[in-house]
């Protein structure tokens, strides 16, 4: 009998762990479509985690869906909110058009992590995770500050949003000062046709430009190729940001146009899945702000940021 007791009490202590295992959790992932190489990195690391943490969890189910615009994007949060979801994990395409639509996911007592692009309203959100936004625009300016000294730069900015200004801000923070004297500044919405148009206009405007700041590899891209079409060689530096590995890779190269990067990794998304999921299953306090480093890429420490296997 008393073997037979403790076999019931094991059984029971296994139900029990089995049932803790396979609680039942749903979250939602809203992120941008693959609409340039970085979102597309996004995509790529959200639907990697989403596997991962769901073969790691019995019960969580992660539906990840990709919007190409801030409407489209608005309208899929609203489906969100007729269906019943524990968390949110949302990257929105801008911060003005989204907030109010995930407020009202909020209201519906789901659990709400913000990625990325930041709303008007933070109070909104339980979780929020991000690359440095000041940290990256101040780190390429005191490398431009440091290695260029004194010099006649052009900048283009990515979108009018919160994420931008950040890091104009820390860029004009970093030279302040100093000997460098920004012509221009324009948005290149973060895409390499854009910055490549806009790069045709400054080389058409300045007949010398030493240097280009550009926020964003995949402007970079536009921006290298408008300078070669030019064949103009009075630029002797294009410093973008995010880690996109053929920058990565040219970094390592050694290739005086590109001496260096600054990280802002679309990984990220994947960090604040494993942080959202970690609030339901450990039980590990997670609420708050979690703020990536923007760190410098030289040769030096190149090899440690380049996954050739990655989209970006």
């Amino acid at each position: 009998m008393r073997r037979i007791m403790m076999g019931l009490a094991a059984a029971a202590l296994t139900a029990t762990l089995a049932q803790a295992q396979q609680k039942n959790v749903t979250i939602a992932v809203s992120i941008p479509a693959a609409d340039h190489g970085w979102t597309g990195g996004v995509v790529y690391h959200a639907e990697r985690a989403a596997k991962i943490l769901q073969a790691n969890h019995p019960g969580l189910k992660i539906i990840v869906k990709t919007s190409p615009n801030g409407a489209s994007q608005a309208n899929a949060l609203e489906d969100l909110t007729t269906q019943k979801i524990d968390a949110l994990v949302t990257l929105p395409h801008n911060s003005d058009e989204l907030t109010d639509p995930i407020r009202a996911v909020k209201k519906k007592g789901v659990f709400v992590t913000v990625v990325d692009r930041a709303l008007t309203d933070p109070t909104i959100q339980d979780l929020y995770v991000a690359g440095n936004n000041p940290e990256l625009g101040r780190v390429a300016g005191l490398y431009l500050k440091e290695k260029l000294g004194k010099g006649d730069i052009v900048v283009i900015r990515g979108l009018p949003i919160v994420i931008d200004e950040e890091r104009q801000k820390g860029f004009d923070a970093a030279i302040a000062g100093s000997g460098i004297k920004v012509l221009e500044k324009q948005f290149g919405n973060w895409s390499r046709d854009d910055a490549f148009k806009v790069m045709q206009d400054y080389l058409t405007k300045y007949p010398k430009i030493d240097a280009v700041w550009c926020q964003d590899d995949d402007m970079a891209v536009g921006v290298l190729e408008a300078i070669s079409q030019a064949k103009r060689t009075d630029v002797k530096m294009v410093i973008g940001g995010a880690g996109m590995k053929e920058m990565i890779k040219r970094v390592a190269d050694g290739d005086k146009m590109i001496p260096v990067n600054v990280l802002y990794p679309p990984a990220m998304i994947a960090t604040a899945l494993e942080l959202t999921v970690a609030n339901f299953y450990d039980k590990v306090p997670v609420r708050g702000r979690y703020i990536l480093d923007a760190t410098l890429v030289t040769k030096e420490n190149a090899s440690e940021f380049y996954f050739p296997d990655s989209p970006f």
